[in-house]
């Protein structure tokens, strides 16, 4: 069963890379990232705080968009080709297949994350007075070796990229290890966001396994605004908007995942907080996305099975 997932994961992953929205996104998410260095010119002396700030909220927003786009365009693409037939003929189920297509995507994703993290992490260190001399050297070491990488891997270079992509956020995390906190919240930032992104995923493919990608899509996003607001939804006081509006936010809340921990505030990213330290927060966001993930891609399953494709 591992293998049949693992091979549709990797065919996933294949076919998104080919996307052209995913390289606009890309490419908006880095020029944000370039442009953070420009509006932390303008402030006063905090130029690696804004730096900061700008890149994990660039890392976040342009991730939700991959993530819902993919989600909401992967299933139907396979189901409109008809590509879906021949292979769900096969000794393969259909739970197998959907868990396979949400780990391809959530594998696009996380290079999505790691090149932006890394472009926000080398200007961070720029910030933080590294030499600009060591920061170019390491990052064409890196282009160096992807280009070897794709010459030699003829037949898997599009898979090159996985740990590529994982390596240079690494590298790039050490030298910006003199910006210290700084470092943390974009770090943190990033963990945090995979595992958004994660959640958003599999909401869009819940709604994909039974809807159209334009509604999965509106679905999607509808879902997300709910849950980046389930705090304030939880809390809408009944002295203002009554009784009926306050016991709905409150419904709204508790129904949908809570996507406001992966955006927490700046002191919790920075450690700041007395008795939340950040790792363990990240540490247990993430469980919680994995219980998330888990749940609604049980119930796609459970869909996708009934669901006829005459």
């Amino acid at each position: 069963m591992l293998n049949r997932i693992f091979v549709i994961a990797l065919n996933t992953y294949r076919e998104a890379v080919r996307a052209r929205v995913l390289y606009g996104l890309l490419a908006f998410a880095l020029g944000t990232a370039g442009y953070s260095l420009v509006i932390g010119t303008l402030s006063l002396h905090q130029e690696a705080r804004v730096v900061a700030d700008v890149g994990a909220a660039s890392i976040s927003l342009y991730a939700v968009l991959v993530a819902i786009v993919l989600g909401a365009t992967s299933l139907h693409r396979e189901i409109e080709l008809k590509t879906v037939f021949p292979i769900l003929t096969r000794q393969l189920r259909r739970h197998e297949y959907l868990l396979g297509k949400y780990l391809g995507t959530l594998a696009v994703l996380g290079v999505f994350v790691a090149l932006d993290g890394a472009a926000v992490l080398a200007i961070l260190a720029t910030q933080a007075q590294v030499s600009a001399g060591l920061i170019v050297g390491v990052l064409a070491a890196f282009a160096a070796v992807l280009a070897v990488l794709l010459v030699r891997a003829k037949h898997t270079r599009v898979f090159v990229f996985l740990p590529w992509s994982v390596a240079v956020f690494v590298a790039m995390a050490m030298l910006a290890a003199p910006a210290g906190g700084e470092r943390q919240l974009v770090v943190a930032s990033a963990v945090l966001t995979v595992c958004e992104v994660g959640i958003v995923a599999a909401v869009a493919t819940f709604f994909s396994s039974f809807s159209s990608p334009f509604l999965t899509a509106i679905f999607t996003l509808g879902v997300f605004l709910v849950g980046r607001s389930a705090d304030t939804l939880a809390n809408l006081p009944a002295r203002v908007f009554g009784e009926e509006i306050h016991s709905v936010g409150r419904g709204l809340a508790f129904a949908f995942p809570n996507l406001q921990v992966y955006v927490p505030p700046r002191p919790v990213l920075l450690g700041e907080v007395s008795g939340t330290p950040t790792w363990p927060f990240v540490g247990t966001a993430a469980i919680m996305a994995v219980f998330y993930a888990t749940a609604l891609l049980t119930v796609s399953a459970i869909v996708f099975r009934k669901r006829d494709f005459q």
